[in-house]
């Protein structure tokens, strides 16, 4: 009898030890990840706070009460309030579905930015309110990190190590990385008028530009850039060889882009009687 028993409760055993091996998991919805902690009448389901993004940002989620005839705003700002790209996110009920009603209703919005000079930003989602009352009005701002696209440019400064002579207008490039932009010329000639990095100076790299010195005009047209800079460039530039070594560096930050051929320098406008030793 007890041999019975004991053959009887290693069974049950058994049979409980294969349920817990062999029984599948629930699956999880991984189409639909937790939405970030935002409203309790809006759903977003793939972006989190603080996730890196890029142009074109696409959103989808679900929403409740915050549709005026099927959409709502949605746009992205940098950390200053700049607008960057806004856009009505656009209500997607099921087949057969209305977005009105008191139910989640799902949206998709679209949004393409250029790239913005600054790392930070938020996605701001806005209620519509056609009424204008405060009481009716929502919001939910996630802030967010644009993922920066970079491009490489040169930067010409004197170096006294590879020309120990220091002749009067020979300039040596240094390299530059630079969030992506529409002007690389402009941003190339700016990244010149920082001077050398301490690191570059240690490699004999200096420049012959005053500090404080800015562009107050730049344009590219039929192969010539025109670039007008502040008075203080021509500041204390005593000597042939100093003014020589200012137009060296300048021209030859512009000239390595293809589409420049000739460089304009002025002052103020005045092109005629400038950088004169």
């Amino acid at each position: 009898m007890e041999k019975k028993i004991l053959i009887l409760l290693t069974a049950v055993l058994v049979l409980m030890i294969a349920a817990v091996l062999f029984i599948p998991a629930p699956k999880k919805d991984k189409t639909k990840p937790a939405p970030p902690s935002t409203s309790p009448n809006l759903k977003v389901y793939n972006l989190a706070p603080n996730q890196e993004i890029t142009s074109p940002l696409v959103i989808f989620g679900e929403a409740k009460g915050w549709y005026f005839e099927a959409s709502f705003s949605v746009k992205i700002q940098d950390e200053k309030g700049n607008v960057l790209a806004a856009t009505p996110a656009q209500a997607n009920p099921p087949v057969g579905g209305d977005w009105m009603t008191n139910e989640f209703v799902p949206f998709e919005a679209k949004l393409e930015f250029n790239q913005p000079t600054s790392s930070k930003g938020f996605v701001i989602l806005s209620k519509d309110n056609p009424s204008g009352l405060k009481e009716n009005s929502e919001s939910v701002q996630i802030p967010v990190i644009f993922k920066m696209e970079t491009s490489e440019i040169k930067a010409y400064f004197g170096n006294n190590k590879l020309d120990p002579e220091v002749s009067c207008n020979k300039v040596f490039p240094v390299i530059r990385k630079i969030p992506k932009t529409q002007t690389p010329g402009r941003a190339a000639l700016e990244e010149m008028l920082k001077g050398p990095s301490p690191e570059e100076k240690s490699s004999g790299f200096f420049t012959s530009i005053n500090p404080g010195v800015t562009i107050q005009k730049f344009v590219i047209q039929d192969g010539a850039a025109k670039v007008d800079f502040s008075p203080n460039i021509e500041e204390r530039v005593g000597g042939s060889c100093r003014v020589a070594a200012i137009s060296a560096q300048i021209i030859q930050t512009l000239k390595q882009f293809p589409t420049v051929k000739n460089v304009i320098i002025s002052i103020n406008g005045r092109t005629e009687d400038i950088l004169q030793p």
